[in-house]
């Protein structure tokens, strides 16, 4: 019986592992530093505390542990320095991938209410969608993201793995670890179907339905300000939910086309892992007045603040010391 697995890595670009390990280096690099630096300015900037800013932390929050999960055993797998992993640490990292997921695509139904609540009903929205409201979406998009899937990974630990013990991808991905076991493992792959489609669909569908709401809603609008207005609200959301459901396509699509190579197929599997994390916090930082603002004023307070601060000391040292005062008395 299997007791560890090897991730092979990209078997196909053994020669390139070097630049490899440099490109996902700064890729999690980048994607700490991007996510780190939304939730440093929503606790700094008063301005940021409302939902909407309360929903991006979480997926800022996501989008690190869904880095941290992957990309530093994909460095040590790429430097040759660890590439066998544990059983238990096999199954552990599937399941957080699974899980962050899941509570990310309940994460983007929840955006979508908000934004759907600020366009339709601007009026009601601080009532609505008050502190109580957002502590309660979120602990059920958290508790729904990691009990989905928890009851069908639970059937593959218990499958024997007698025979390779070779993960032919660069992290513990469900299909390709579910193909090494030695058992009849299609009731497994169904109820694993069954449960992407829930986790998937079922918030596509309320996302969709919200837009439907929100595009009646601002049809009735006759001014092009308030137009450009709802647009600028939901313009993040919308692309963000474009670029995650399109990579999940793709990612789908590439799984029944045949004749890919398996470093492609690694690829457009790693999408949503690799490169959405880093997308995420550069779409709704790059695109927000309001955080921008606030990067702004941090980046002041910590290069013009301190030296107004000297200045003001030593002005105030010269007026006590015309009096025969010292700062210190």
């Amino acid at each position: 019986m299997i007791t560890e697995f090897e991730l092979v890595g990209f078997p196909g670009l053994l020669d390139y592992n070097l630049v490899l390990f440099v490109g996902f280096l700064l890729l999690l690099l980048i994607t700490l530093m991007a996510n780190l630096l939304i939730l440093f300015l929503v606790s700094l900037d008063h301005r940021l505390h409302t939902p909407m800013y309360f929903f991006l932390c979480n997926l800022s929050l996501l989008d690190l542990l869904v880095a941290t999960s992957i990309l530093p055993k994909l460095l040590a797998v790429l430097s040759g320095y660890a590439k066998n992993i544990s059983f238990a640490g096999c199954f552990a990292q599937m399941y957080s991938l699974v899980s962050f997921g899941t509570t990310e695509n309940c994460l983007v139904a929840a955006m979508a209410y908000d934004r759907y609540i600020a366009v339709v009903k601007p009026l009601h929205y601080n009532v609505i969608i008050n502190f109580r409201k957002c502590m309660m979406i979120m602990a059920i998009v958290w508790i729904l993201g990691f009990l989905i899937p928890l009851g069908f990974l639970i059937l593959v630990v218990q499958l024997p793995f007698c025979g390779s013990n070779k993960v032919m991808h660069c992290f513990c991905d469900y299909p390709t670890v579910l193909s090494l076991a030695c058992a009849d493992i299609s009731a497994h792959a169904n109820s694993a179907f069954g449960a992407a489609m829930i986790s998937n669909y079922v918030p596509l569908l309320f996302v969709l339905w919200t837009y439907v709401r929100i595009v009646i809603s601002v049809l009735k609008l006759k001014t092009t300000e308030s137009l450009a207005k709802a647009f600028s609200m939901c313009s993040s959301h919308i692309t963000v939910v474009l670029m995650y459901y399109v990579s999940a396509f793709v990612d789908y699509a590439a799984l029944k086309i045949e004749g890919l190579s398996y470093d492609t197929r690694i690829f457009i599997a790693g999408l949503n892992c690799f490169l959405m994390p880093m997308v995420n916090p550069m779409i709704y930082s790059l695109r927000n007045k309001k955080m921008k603002a606030a990067a702004r004023k941090f980046i002041s307070l910590n290069f013009f603040f301190p030296k107004n601060v000297k200045n003001s000391i030593n002005a105030t040292d010269k007026v006590l010391s015309k009096n025969g005062l010292t700062s210190s008395s």
